[in-house]
Parts: C-alpha cells; structure tokens; sequence
C-alpha cells in the first residue's frame, strides 16, 4: 500500500519461451459420487419434466456440457469402500438396496454403472473409476476391469452385452482405492498393508489391459500425522505399477479469518510441492525412469464445520448432505485453487472438482424443479474453455498482504495459458485484496499478442452474494473497463475480492 491508501501496481511479464508446461484436459475433471443428492435428483431423476427417456435430466446435462467438465471420476470417494458392482448392473427391478456405511444412507442401486456410462455418453466425459479397495481387493478390480472392458465370449463381458453394454466401456483410468489412510474409510490400511494391495491390483489388472492408467491413493490431505511417509512407502511397493498418486485438500474460512481463506492456494500450492518431492525422492532411490504424476481428484470449497441445516435421517435415500451455498468470496478463492493447478501443469495431470451436482458442488438442483450456476460454476467453464495449451511460467511482482496462517502473502494470484497454434493467450488473475483495487501492468514484449478480446470480472459489492433457486442470475461474470494494450504492455484494474479471465490475440481486430 503506498502512503495515500491506493495500492501500487503488480507486474509480471510473459514469455513464450519460457512455459510450466502443456495441460492436460483431464485437469477439469469432476467427480460423482453416490452420496447426498449428487446422483438421486441431482443427475438422475426419472418424472422429472427436463428428465429423458434414461431418466437423467436435460437440465444438468446442459449445464455440465457448459461447464466444459472433461473427466468425471465415480462411484466414490468414501462410497466406493463398501461398493458392490455387481449390484449396479442388469435390471433395476432386480439390483439389491444396500446400506451405505460411508454416508449412513440407503442405495437403491437404481443408477449403476450402465446408467453412469450413458451419463458420460451424453456429456463426452471420460469415466475415472474408483475401485473397492476397502471391503473388497483383487479379484474384484480384476472382474469389473473385464466386465467393463473386454470385448466379450466371457461370462462376464457377455454379462455386460446382455445388460444393454453392447461395445466394451473403455475406461482407461482407475483409482486403487479412495483414502485409505482415513481411520473414517472402511477397511482403512497401514501403508505397508495398502501398498502390497495396490501393487498386487495393479499388477493383475495389467495381466489384462498393460496400458491402463492407474492412481495410487496418496494421503487423504497433507494435516494427515502420516503425510509424505505414506506416499513414500505406497510408491516404494508400486511405483513401477502405477501413473500417478491422489492429492485431496478442502478448503474454508474459519473464524472469520477471511485473510487467510483467500490465501489457501498458498497451502495448495506446497502441498502439490510437498508431494512431487515426495515422488520424486523414490523415484531417485529407485534409479527409476519414469515420473509419477499428479492426480489432484478431490478439491474444492467445503464449509466442513458448519451444521447441516437440513434434517437427516440415518440410512434415508439420498438426504440434503454438504448443500453448500456460495459465496462470490468463495468462488474468488475457488478461481485462485485453479490457477495453483494451472501453475502445476507439468506434474498435475489429472484432477477432479469435488463434486459435480448438488454435494459442494458449481451446479444445484431442486428435485421437480430448476437447474441453476452456483458463483463457483464460471471460473471453471471459464478456465476449461479457454485454460487450455501451454502454461507460461509467470513471476508476479505484487503489494502484499498479512495473514496469521501463512504471513505475507501477495495480493496477486494470476498464470496464463497460451495457445500456440492459434497465438491466443488467456491471463486468469485473482484480486485477494478485500477493499482495494490492484493496478495491473502485463508487459507482453516476449509473446506475439497484442489485440484484447475481452477482460471478464467475477466480482460484487457484496461478497456474500450467491446465486438461489429464486435469483438464479445473482451473480454473474461482468466486463472490465478500461482494460487496454499501449505499446506492448496491457493495463488493467483487476476490482476488489475479484476473479478476473483477460483473453488475448495476436490477430488484429
């Protein structure tokens, strides 16, 4: 802050030669789990006037299509631990309803994985499957992957054609597990325990497909006491087996300490550090090739110590659970989360919002009723369509600002995205100033752009403002003014608390 209150100016400058890396699509991943609301009035709601013949609503469908959502991993998270496949597939009269420990819920098992591979069909989504590594192991992974994937002229991918799955799924991602160092995960494991089980599935699964590409559960989140020495003992058993290890982290404000809350892609971005260190350090001790990549598959804002305002009851189908509503504060936050995966390009090669529909979640629902954007929803369509090509190493200059979690912290949180074959570059900026403006200067000498397509702001005079059933429109992206290139350097005022999509050509206008 300079002597008279206004803020002076960050700086970066970009480069084409110097980048981070190429992203890789799956970095806007989602993930649908049978939990709360997410699927059961969430994607799937046979009677519902938007819903069609397969009884998945048109509604949502559009709003994941818009929402650019490239991968979606599935049936969990906790769920999968107590996961029977066998009950979601063949006829809906005949599948079983089981309790679901996770979530003390009822599964009715209506919505399987034929109906969550029609849902991909509809949406061009990539399936990510979870496998039961909790109650379940071997055996079972490998039953799935061929009921799943192969051709057919065996009982169980001639089950699958018989089900309605005349062509084989085709799912090439597979977690090994979900969380399985949380004491809260059924059949939870030592390291030791989890890292002979997800050698000995990767290996028999590879029997079949050797191509597969196989996550290794990674700590549950870096606060866990075995954090780092998981990873590291899980990978000295598989790394030679599998492609990448999980990250989860969620995050909220607490006690009030806004300062901190929307610095928490600093706590992202050294956990992502943390773990490729990690990775890295086995890799070395193995005098090992290969690179162990990044899958970030459960991230987001989740306001975990706030009461349910909804009442629930133990093993209901599908109660109102993790309904968050959010705010143009949290969606500020949540566009700065994306930009710490963008800033990580080269090693975060798959990741997977937490979650899709309804359950901390961009897109909600009311069952017989509309569809609607949570403020959450445009700084992923927005980063989805336009955050793709190389990843340019930015080095901002920036004002800084105190915090108690993470001392100073700079106001500016931005990366930028160029596209070489069309010469687009796409800036994505974050404002974590609460009450000020933030002058921005882009010197741009070192990229052929210098056209502005258009400068688009998340923000609002009132940071709490969210979107509801009843104002669906609340909040949306406005356009910058001002916002201009002179002499190879782009101006900009990026608004207070503001997330903020500056595009780019080098074609003239």
């Amino acid at each position: 802050m300079s002597e008279h209150g206004t803020t002076s100016a960050a700086r970066f400058t970009l480069d084409s030669a110097f980048d981070v890396g190429t992203v890789n699509p799956r970095l806007y991943g989602s993930f649908v789990e049978h939990m709360g609301r997410c699927v059961y009035t969430g994607i799937y709601e046979p009677g519902h006037p938007a819903a069609d013949a397969d009884g998945l609503r048109q509604d949502v469908l559009a709003l994941v299509r818009e929402l650019g959502v490239t991968t979606v991993r599935y049936p969990g998270g906790n769920f999968v631990s107590g996961y029977r496949w066998e009950d979601s597939v063949g006829p809906r009269e005949k599948r079983p309803a089981r309790l679901d420990l996770a979530w003390k819920s009822t599964e009715t098992n209506e919505f399987g994985l034929g109906e969550f591979m029609d849902f991909c069909g509809k949406t061009g989504m990539e399936p990510m499957m979870a496998l039961n590594l909790g109650t379940r192991g071997v055996e079972d992974a490998v039953r799935l992957l061929e009921y799943a994937n192969h051709p057919g002229g065996t009982e169980l991918s001639d089950r699958r054609i018989a089900d309605g799955g005349k062509e084989p799924y085709g799912i090439r991602m597979w977690c090994l597990g979900n969380e399985m160092d949380g004491p809260w995960q059924t059949g939870h494991k030592t390291p030791e325990e989890y890292g002979r089980l997800a050698a000995e599935t990767a290996r028999a699964m590879r029997q079949v497909d050797p191509d597969l590409e196989l996550v290794a559960c990674g700590s549950s989140s870096s606060s866990m006491p075995t954090f780092a020495s998981w990873e590291a003992t899980v990978l000295q058993a598989a790394y030679d087996l599998v492609d990448y290890v999980s990250l989860h982290a969620y995050y909220e404000e607490i006690d009030g300490d806004r300062d901190s809350f929307l610095a928490s892609a600093v706590d992202m971005e050294h956990f992502i550090e943390s773990v490729v260190a990690t990775c890295d350090h086995v890799r070395a001790r193995l005098k090992a090739d290969k690179r162990i990549n990044l899958s970030f598959d459960e991230w987001n804002v989740w306001y975990q110590k706030r009461p349910n305002p909804h009442p629930v009851e133990e093993w209901q189908q599908a109660p109102r659970l993790l309904e968050d509503v959010y705010t143009v504060t949290d969606a500020v936050v949540f566009g700065s989360l994306l930009i710490a995966l963008l800033r990580h390009a080269d090693r975060v090669t798959a990741a997977s919002l937490a979650q899709l529909v309804n359950v901390i979640a961009p897109i909600m629902t009311e069952p017989g009723g509309p569809a609607w954007r949570q403020t959450t929803f445009y700084p992923f369509a927005q980063a989805s369509a336009y955050g793709r090509g190389r990843v340019l190493r930015v080095e901002v200059d920036s004002p800084t600002y105190a915090t108690a979690r993470f001392g100073e912290v700079p106001l500016l949180h931005a990366t930028a995205v160029i596209d070489d074959e069309m010469g687009d570059i796409t800036v994505f900026a974050v404002n974590r100033g609460q009450t000020d403006a933030l002058p921005l200067k882009i010197d741009l000498r070192g990229v052929d752009a210098h056209t502005l397509v258009e400068h688009l702001v998340l923000a609002d005079s009132d940071p709490e403002a969210t979107n509801t059933a009843d104002r669906p429109d609340r909040v949306t992206p406005h356009t910058a003014t001002g916002t201009a290139v002179t002499d190879g350097v782009l101006h900009a005022e990026l608004e207070p608390l503001s997330w903020n999509m500056i595009r780019l050509t080098r074609r003239h206008a």
